[in-house]
């Protein structure tokens, strides 16, 4: 499943509600810290990002390089997923489960390869799901945890198993503060003018916060870097506060 988890120190977790979409993350006994902010950063690969793979490929790197100079590096555990029906056999690709950033190596991530169709659903109920699961199991053990997830892709779901209710309701769970302090999930619409009204309504009725980056240019990417980077230190450091920030920006 992972394509990077290579060691020991990492294990693989089950979704709840939905037993094929696993994940994997760092064993808390590998874990410095005493609170961690859980980043999950999803990409879609669909045939239709071709024309500017290469340019959504350099902006998860930046977005990575940026969190690890940011003064709660050290607090961030983060897991990189990609999505495509082309991807077997559930439509997710691993790259790293939930990784200090200090074991990250963005310069290994692997050029993309798109194509298939949009499982966008899916997609982010794994990331949200995988996001409580793992934070369940922190809290539980005296760990402080929040997370924040972004969702990027060029167009609306044709092909996902998983319904919006279902990923509304794993929402409404990181709400109550038990199993997680807060959770923001962000859903960014790159190249997808034509599908923005469809992609709002979206987040809206799954709990998310949709945000059109405009055109996939060498500029917009670049800056949707930097936001990546900016609202992950922006929900760390709301850690502690029972709350998600307050501070992360409405546009791109």
């Amino acid at each position: 499943m992972p394509r990077m988890m290579t060691d020991t120190t990492m294990e693989t977790g089950k979704i709840g509600g939905a037993q094929a979409f696993q994940f994997s993350a760092t064993r808390i006994e590998h874990l410095g810290a005493t609170e961690y902010t859980l980043v999950t950063i999803v990409i879609d690969v669909t045939g239709s990002v071709q024309g500017f793979a290469d340019e959504l490929l350099k902006c998860l790197k930046a977005a990575v390089d940026s969190c690890k100079k940011s003064p709660r590096s050290n607090n961030l555990l983060l897991r990189v997923i990609l999505f495509s029906s082309s991807l077997r056999p559930t439509g997710i690709e691993e790259i790293h489960g939930f990784k200090p950033l200090g074991e990250i190596d963005p310069t290994q991530y692997q050029p993309f390869n798109p194509y298939g169709n949009t499982n966008l659903y899916d997609a982010t109920f794994s990331a949200v799901g995988a996001t409580n699961t793992y934070a369940k199991k922190l809290m539980s053990q005296d760990f402080l945890a929040n997370g924040i997830v972004f969702v990027i892709t060029d167009g609306d779901d044709n092909t996902s198993s998983v319904t919006m209710r279902m990923i509304k309701e794993e929402m409404d769970r990181a709400t109550k503060g038990e199993e997680i302090e807060s959770l923001v999930g962000i859903l960014i619409g790159v190249n997808a003018m034509q599908y923005a009204p469809k992609l709002d309504k979206f987040a809206q009725t799954s709990g998310l916060k949709f945000i059109d980056a405009g055109e996939a240019t060498k500029g917009k990417l670049a800056k949707l870097a930097e936001f990546v980077s900016q609202s992950v230190s922006s929900q760390s450091q709301a850690l502690g506060s029972k709350g998600p920030s307050q501070k992360i920006s409405a546009t791109i």
